[in-house]
């Protein structure tokens, strides 16, 4: 067989790589990152990168054409010119970029299937007219798929973690199936020349899941709504707060309500009192708009009062209830008693702890309005009834669980009692929406063949079920910031998965979803509404499924490229179930087999845990024995005229050991 060495082999403009993959951290709106959160993907400027120059052949592979080192030289500057805007962020719906990309990329396979047409195999591997299709077996955030797909392939993604597939269905699978189509929804059908129109991509479908989203959220308000009330500005709250003064008599929508973590006081003194675990008493640091929280202490107990401008002492107010700095333990309010770590996990254990509504942020005319806690606004919280609750095992990982160290064992103990009502209703009404989706496409002339899209169906019903699995990553996402685990960050709710973890959080905002503000559930939905519009190229077809990447054969005769786990990094397993057992009970219907499992399959998975495995010397055995069959699959497998290119993150140790 006659092999063509390939661009990749021999060089690439590393530096414009780098530069457009680290700007891409900093891009939001639209980007694919931003469908569902998954841990660790890879830019999409370097995958795109990375494809095309494993793809094309490298310049010297023609001396026919390139007969000297200088000429040689100076074509491959000009591909270099290509990936340099290849890999541009505003290049990514570009075609006229992307074109130019695949032109290069079909010559290159015209003149391997020149070369080998005398192959035994030359009708399969060397079609002249069909490019080989794409595989990533550790297909994890999907990056690497939906590249191969922009540039033409056909793209295969497989990952034994189901939430991943379900991400890359999201991305490569599901667009191409409906590409073109215009949207079902009666309001876009009223305007006929908007439905008329021209679709481009999977425009249709995201305006479907822009409209039917929007009837969950109306709906889940009609359904839910007193558990999320507006707050009334009374003349007493004012009576010391000139800024509220324009607001008395007016009801505010709430953003957020913020609580802290209490346990019982070390003290025997005040051995009944529900102390707080405050990281911090600030709201707001910007300048001129300082807002804080004061603990009152009176008649054997304590109350919280919100205040606004700077507090007499800024260090300890940002402190709160910390004996120190972010990483140190508390101190009693009541006494100044110090409580270890140990001493909050027993009281955790013993079930001797509680919350307490610290403040309440509001809609302001410009900009946020921080009110004193209401009893009225905690005894509503504190109403909630959820039905039902996510009832699995958190897997307890040291250093990267450690909330299970505090007796919160279970997916259900991290969200409270009307988070939970929020995420099922929402999580209820999907397949009420999924049946009006149904509903209406039939009525817009859709054929129907009455088959699921799990089953590879087409018609009304796959794509209601395609609609449905975008407004379950909704849920999914939603999740991220609908937990107890979520800081208020002076203006905004972060997230729970600020980093590859689930760590202990003392104090959280709980956000309204109802509200048009920071963690709502229109802000999820417009996220993912916008990558589907015009980030997903919804072309050539593509297929996720759930795979181990030790025994797949996927990869026969494709082109590949992976990011494989590294060795002890991220436990995937262990941290997407907080995804997955709400996304299984929006999607089981639709992925009956993906959701098949009450968890995320965990024992085959390709990284090194120790708690899992017994020790660390076993943990390693395994995965580098895991690792090793993975990569002779793909070794074997992958189609041989293309090298195979893997992704590898080495330790800061290793590179200075090199150097």
């Amino acid at each position: 067989m006659n092999l063509k060495k390939k661009l990749i082999e021999v060089a690439l403009p590393l530096d414009a790589i780098n530069k457009a993959s680290a700007r891409e951290k900093s891009i939001r709106h639209g980007h694919p990152s931003t469908l569902h959160l998954w841990w660790a993907r890879r830019p999409l400027a370097a995958a795109r990168a990375v494809i095309f120059a494993q793809m094309v052949d490298d310049p010297s592979a023609h001396p026919d054409l390139f007969p000297t080192a200088k000429s040689q030289e100076k074509e491959r500057q000009r591909l270099f010119r290509i990936i340099e805007d290849l890999v541009q962020w505003e290049n990514t719906t570009n075609e006229t970029v992307l074109q130019q990309a695949r032109d290069e990329i079909w010559q290159s396979w015209r003149y391997t299937c020149a070369e080998n047409v005398d192959h035994p195999r030359a009708k399969e591997l060397f079609d002249r007219y069909k490019l080989p299709a794409f595989h990533d077996p550790f297909a994890g955030g999907g990056s690497l798929p939906l590249e191969a797909q922009r540039l033409g392939l056909e793209s295969y993604a497989s990952d034994l973690n189901p939430v991943a597939v379900l991400i890359n269905k999201a991305m490569i699978e599901i667009p191409p199936k409906f590409a073109g189509k215009p949207p079902v929804n009666p309001e876009s059908r009223k305007d006929r020349t908007l439905f008329a129109g021209k679709w481009h991509g999977a425009q249709g479908l995201a305006e479907d899941v822009r409209y039917y989203g929007k009837w969950m959220r109306d709906e889940a308000e009609k359904r839910i709504g007193y558990l999320y009330p507006k707050v009334e500005v009374t003349p007493e709250m004012a009576t010391d707060r000139r800024d509220l003064k324009k607001y008395v008599g007016r009801k505010l929508t709430v953003i957020a309500w913020i609580w802290a973590r209490t346990v019982k006081s070390p003290n025997p003194a005040f051995a009944q009192v529900d102390v707080p675990l405050a990281s911090t008493f600030m709201l707001s640091t910007k300048p001129g708009k300082e807002a804080y929280v004061e603990p009152v202490i009176e008649g054997g107990g304590y109350r919280f009062r919100v205040k606004v401008g700077k507090p007499t002492n800024t260090e300890v107010a940002k402190r709160g209830t910390k004996s120190g700095g972010s990483h140190s333990t508390f101190l009693c309010l009541m006494s100044g008693t110090p409580m270890p770590f140990e001493y909050l996990r027993s009281q955790y254990r013993a079930g001797r702890t509680a919350d307490r509504m610290m403040a309440i942020i509001a809609e302001g005319e410009r900009g946020q309005v921080y009110l004193t806690p209401t009893a009225e606004m905690e005894a509503i919280a504190r109403s909630a009834k959820p039905e039902w609750k996510p009832d699995v095992d958190i897997c307890h990982w040291p250093g990267r669980t450690n909330v299970v160290e505090y007796g919160l064992t279970k997916f259900g103990e991290l969200f409270t009692p009307r988070q939970l009502v929020a995420l099922t209703t929402f999580s209820d009404l999907l397949e009420e929406a999924r049946e009006r989706v149904k509903h209406n496409a039939l009525d817009a002339g859709l054929p129907d063949d009455g088959c699921r899209l799990h089953a590879g169906g087409t018609g009304a019903t796959a794509y209601a079920d395609a609609v449905g699995v975008y407004l379950g990553l909704s849920v999914g996402r939603s999740a991220n910031y609908w937990s107890s685990l979520t800081p208020w960050s002076g203006d905004f709710i972060g997230q729970t998965f600020g980093r590859q973890a689930i760590p202990m959080v003392w104090d959280h905002a709980e956000g309204n979803p109802l509200s048009t503000s920071t963690g709502n559930w229109g802000g999820a939905l417009v996220w993912i509404q916008k990558v589907i519009d015009s980030a997903l190229p919804a072309m050539h077809g593509g297929a996720a499924v759930q795979g181990d990447a030790q025994t797949q054969s996927i990869s026969t005769d494709r082109v590949v490229s992976t990011d494989p786990p590294y060795y002890d990094n991220i436990g995937y397993a262990d941290l997407s179930d907080f995804f997955y057992v709400w996304l299984r009970r929006s999607l089981k219907q639709v992925f009956p087999d993906l959701f098949a499992t009450l968890a995320v399959p965990k024992v085959e998975e390709l990284i090194a845990t120790p708690y899992r495995h017994g020790s660390k010397k076993k943990a390693e055995k395994f995965f580098l024995d895991g690792m090793t069959q993975a990569m002779h699959r793909l070794s074997e497998q992958a189609h041989p005229a293309f090298p195979v290119t893997i992704y590898y993150a080495f330790k800061q140790s290793e590179s200075d050991v090199a150097s």
